[in-house]
This record gives structure tokens, sequence and C-alpha cells, in this order.
């Protein structure tokens, strides 16, 4: 019974989200609905979009700061959700200072209401399963947008802005049906998870997020004005090929080794880049450039959403690292954004402006395989750190002797050793030790010299690889 209350709470979690999220996608976050209305009354977009985006990453980044339950997340999402829904309403009338404080107050509350879902994904989703409700949600919101973008395109844009705040009522009604008895349960499995915080994880994630990202703001302002004119097929085939590919990532087999999919992605945006140079601007040819550049976000930005669910476990507080892991997203997409702005500004013919961009993404790209390196060691680090805690003074001290140095350990080497492997930071290690910082730091180098590793996640990866539960 209690299985099947926690698969029916994970559902209708996915619901309250999926439709939450959908009304970001087609309206507030660069959405059809919004760009139509800027265009029926001759608006520049640039200030509404950049305004909305600020609000958005603001609410992202600092919902964690005062939702710090699961029953706060559930009154953040529904407050939020309603006060998006009423500064949406002057969008029905002529263009008024209404217009931009409306898109300031939605972005910043819907910001909170995306973060305070954290709570809801790791109470209901069992660890190493969160990719799946993170490719529903995504799969489900972008199917919904391109509902709503049809019908702005083809029927009326105040329709599409109807369906758009229908979509944050539907969300509502989900949000209002979420039990809340496991939150006591989940906060202690989870208060002796936090070995000392994800700040290092979490920063490498974003760091990630962000690099990915700024190539999705630079296709929003170089490739997308290009295909400007077939605004039939841009309503509906524009987010096909990624949720595609979200279902092909969703339904590999657990074991299979997501990060190989990086590589795909890498050479899908490159493909697109290249393609939009080389070829023309024909229905042909914007199947080609969005297939594969749609791909290879729908690739990316699972990888990282799935990334990003399982650090919740490393948090008392999972809007915090939710929030401002997706916040990465969003500033990469503004600084993508404002950077395809200067480029395109230039008055460059479309070919240079595109070796601009590939130039761009080629950097950025190449940072990515390294990073995702550390990012897993650290986090393996957490998880293996979890299962030291666990066990017995005699497994801790088998664990260290059956792995070989290149010199044996000193005493004192031991003792900072233990401690490592005890979540403590450089400054705690020297306090239990009564030790300068810089000794403990001497100490640190060497041990990882005599274990042949480059890195603290290094050392305990090798160390507790082979430990057994």
């Amino acid at each position: 019974m209690n299985r099947f209350k926690t698969l029916n709470a994970r559902r209708l979690s996915v619901a309250a989200f999926s439709f939450s999220f959908a009304y970001l996608l087609s309206f507030l976050f660069e959405g059809q609905v919004l760009y139509s209305l800027l265009d029926l009354y001759g608006i520049d977009a640039d200030r509404y979009i950049l305004a909305a985006i600020i609000a958005h990453f603001a609410g992202l980044f600092t919902c964690g700061l005062f939702v710090k339950s699961q029953a706060a997340a559930r009154s953040m999402m529904l407050g939020g959700m309603g006060l998006c829904i009423a500064a949406t309403i002057p969008f029905f009338f002529a263009p008024s200072s209404l217009w931009l404080g409306g898109l300031i107050v939605s972005g910043y509350f819907s910001g909170c209401a995306v973060a305070a879902w954290g709570f809801f994904l790791r109470a209901f989703t069992p660890k190493n399963e969160r990719i799946k409700p993170c490719a529903d949600v995504l799969i489900y919101s972008n199917l919904l947008m391109i509902a709503v973008n049809v019908v702005d395109i083809n029927r009326s844009t105040f329709i599409g802005l109807g369906l758009s705040m229908l979509c944050l009522v539907i969300g509502m009604v989900f949000i209002w049906m979420l039990p809340l008895e496991q939150e006591n349960e989940q906060n202690k499995t989870f208060e002796n998870k936090t070995h000392g915080g994800i700040k290092n994880p979490l920063i490498l994630l974003c760091l990630f997020v962000f690099i990915i990202t700024i190539n999705s703001g630079l296709m929003y302002q170089v490739i997308n004005p290009a295909f400007e004119h077939l605004t039939g097929l841009v309503s509906w085939y524009w987010a096909v090929p990624y949720i595609v590919a979200l279902a092909i990532m969703r339904n590999l087999p657990i074991k299979a080794n997501r990060s190989k999919f990086l590589y795909v992605g890498m050479t899908m945006i490159m493909g697109a880049f290249i393609g939009f140079m080389l070829l023309g601007r024909n229905t042909s040819d914007y199947l080609i450039v969005d297939t594969l550049m749609l791909g290879a976000c729908g690739i990316f930005d699972l990888f990282w959403w799935s990334i990003l669910g399982e650090m919740l476990d490393y948090s008392n507080n999972p809007a915090q690292p939710f929030g401002i892991g997706l916040s990465a997203n969003v500033f990469g997409v503004l600084c993508g954004g404002i950077l395809g702005m200067a480029v395109t500004s230039m008055g460059l013919p479309g070919a240079e402006v595109a070796v601009i961009a590939l130039t761009v993404v080629c950097v950025t790209l190449v940072m990515l395989p390294p990073l995702n390196h550390q990012l897993v060691l650290l986090l393996k680090s957490h998880a293996y750190l979890a299962a030291y805690d666990n066990m017995g003074q005699s497994q801790q001290t088998d664990i260290v002797r059956q792995i070989k140095t290149l010199d044996p350990l000193t005493a004192r080497e031991q003792e900072v050793l233990h401690l490592i492997l005890s979540g403590k930071s450089n400054r705690e290690i020297a306090g239990a030790l009564f030790i300068s910082e810089s000794t403990v730091k001497t100490h640190t180098r060497n041990i990882f010299s005599k274990y042949d590793v480059g890195s603290r996640a290094e050392l305990i990866s090798t160390l507790l690889k082979n430990q057994r539960s």
C-alpha cells in the first residue's frame, strides 16, 4: 500500500510540475505566446525577455533561503503559481507598465515554485531513479508547449495565453493533491548524508550547466531568426527532436554509461552549426539543423537534470541545490543570448556569424568532458562517505589496509586520512589534530602522492570503490 501511495504521489508530482513548466516554456521563458504578444503590438522584445529571465533566475537562486520544508514548498508552489496567474492577466489588455511588472513578478515566483519542486522530486522518487521523472517532466511540458504554440500561431495569441494560464491552474490542482506525510522520514534519512555539504559538486555542476546552455542562448539569437519564415513548421516541430532524445535517454538501461552520450551530443551540436553555415534556409535545411541542435539539447538537459536529482540526497533542503542548479541553466541561456545579440548586431554576413558561434560552441564543449569527470568523482565521494560512516571501526581499517601505497603512511598521515574519509575539511582536520592548515595540506599532498591520486575525490574513490555493503 505504501509503495502504491508513493507511486501515485510521484505521478501527481510529475503532472503538477509538467503543467507548471509548460506555462514557463510557452509564455514566460522566451515563449512563443510572449513573442507573439510583443509582435502584435510592435514592441521590442529584448527588454521584456531580459526582465523575465533575470527575475526567474533570482527566484530559482533565492528560493532555498526561505523554503525549508515540504509544507513550505507546497505553499510556495501554490502561492507562486497563483501570483503568476494574477501577473499574467494584464497581457489580455493593451500594453502598459503592468506588462513589465507582471513579467518580473511571474518570473520571480515561478522560479521559486520550480525550485520548491525539489522537495517532491526527492520525497517520492528513490535514489538512482530520478532520471525518469525528470525526463517525464521535460517531455510532457514540451508536448503541452507544442499544443499551446500551435494554437497561438494558427488560432489566436490570446487563446494561447489562456491555455498557458490554464496549465498553471491544472498544475495547482495537482499540487494541492500532493501528500506531505513522508517529510519527517525523509529528513531523518538525509540528515546523515550531508558529508561536508555539496558545495564543490554543486559549483562544478553549475559550471557544467552554464557552459552547455550558453549554446542554447546562442541558438535563440543566431539560428532561430534565420528560419522565422517557416512559422507553421517551427511552431510544432521545434521541440520534437528534443522530446525524442529525452525519450531515448530515459529508456536506456539503468547501468548504461550516459556520459558517453555527451560526446554524441557534442557532435550533434557542432553538426548543427556547421549545417547552418553550409545549408540554405528552406524546410529541409531547417529539419536537419533543428534535429541536430534540439536533439543535442535533449541529451545534455536530461544528463544534468538527472545528476541534479541525485544531488538532492546530500542536502537537508533540496530546494536550494535544485534551484541553484537550474539557475545556472537560466544564466547560461541569458549569457548566450546576450552574446548572440552582440554577434548579430555587428551586421556581419550570416556565415561569419555562424563561424563565430561555432567557435564559442567548440571552446565550451571541449571543457565538458573534464568537468564531467570531476563532477562524477565528487558525487561518488559523497556516496562512498555515506557507506564509510555506516561501517564499523574494523571495516574502516580493513578498507584502508587493502589498498597498497607507494610508500607506507606515517602515523600522522593515517590520522589525517581517517578524518578525510570522515568528510572533514582541512580546517576541521587542523582543529581536530591541533595543527595548522598548511601542515594538513602538506600531509594531504603526501597522502595523494602515496596513493598516486590527484584529489580528495580520487582518493576516496580509490579507497572505497570495492567496499562491500
